[in-house]
């Protein structure tokens, strides 16, 4: 008997500890995107070279924390909730590792931004909003993995559909430029690449925030409409 309840402890820790590593992992993306779009606006060079040579940083978490659930599924055959939770990791740290791809392919673009000293299309002001909405998405969805509370995951879902409508702003805002300055064609693909960067950092919150759904509920609302997410919330809230 206290075998087994040792055993039970153990196993606690183990989960416990794997959802700290994803909190690490989360909050090193979240800090890679911000200082992203921070180079991008200030031209901080430095601050791009770190970011891009940071990003081994959040592979490694990825593979530690994949075989830590490996292991789990190996000895411990999890089932019902610590099953679902298990799941709910492997397929948040796939998220967070692409958007720690996307923070890096933007510290490379605007590092090629920097060195164009004719550069006049707006850099920042016209990403401003959609980045600001992707960061504020990617807060919830972490901050609703630690608490493992789905009442702001509706919000979420919302937010990624401004992000989209910005992107196709930015997108109508960038052919028309290029349209009346065909010099600037290259610098301004430079900045749709980051815009659309920026837009897929939203789904993968958005996904992100779902798999929380799915633990807390059991139900995947993955690729369901908005009122339908909205409904499962709210069940949870009565």
């Amino acid at each position: 008997m206290a075998n087994s309840e040792h055993t039970m402890k153990q196993y606690d820790v183990e989960l416990e500890s794997v959802r700290a590593r994803v909190m690490q992992m989360g909050e090193l993306v979240k800090n890679q995107v911000r200082l992203a779009i921070e180079s991008l606006t200030n031209g901080d060079v430095t601050s791009m070279d770190r970011i891009i040579s940071d990003d081994h940083r959040v592979n490694a978490l990825e593979v530690d924390i994949d075989e830590s659930c490996t292991q789990i599924i190996a000895r411990r055959q999890p089932t019902a909730v610590d099953l679902r939770m298990v799941i709910m990791v492997i397929k948040t740290i796939t998220d967070l590792e692409r958007i720690g791809d996307e923070a890096k392919n933007i510290a490379i673009t605007a590092k090629q931004l920097a060195q164009k000293n004719n550069l006049t299309l707006p850099r920042f002001e016209k990403i401003k909003n959609v980045s600001i909405l992707t960061l504020n998405m990617l807060e919830k969805s972490l901050d609703a993995f630690s608490k493992m509370d789905i009442s702001a995951v509706g919000e979420v879902v919302r937010q990624d559909e401004q992000v989209d409508e910005e992107f196709r702003v930015i997108l109508r805002y960038i052919v028309s430029f290029m349209m009346e300055d065909p010099r600037a064609i290259s610098s301004a693909l430079e900045i749709l690449f980051i815009a659309k960067a920026l837009e897929r950092i939203g789904d993968h919150a958005k996904n992100m925030s779902e798999y929380v759904v799915y633990m807390v509920k059991g139900h995947d609302v993955r690729h369901t409409t908005i009122e339908e997410i909205e409904r499962e919330v709210g069940e949870n809230l009565q």
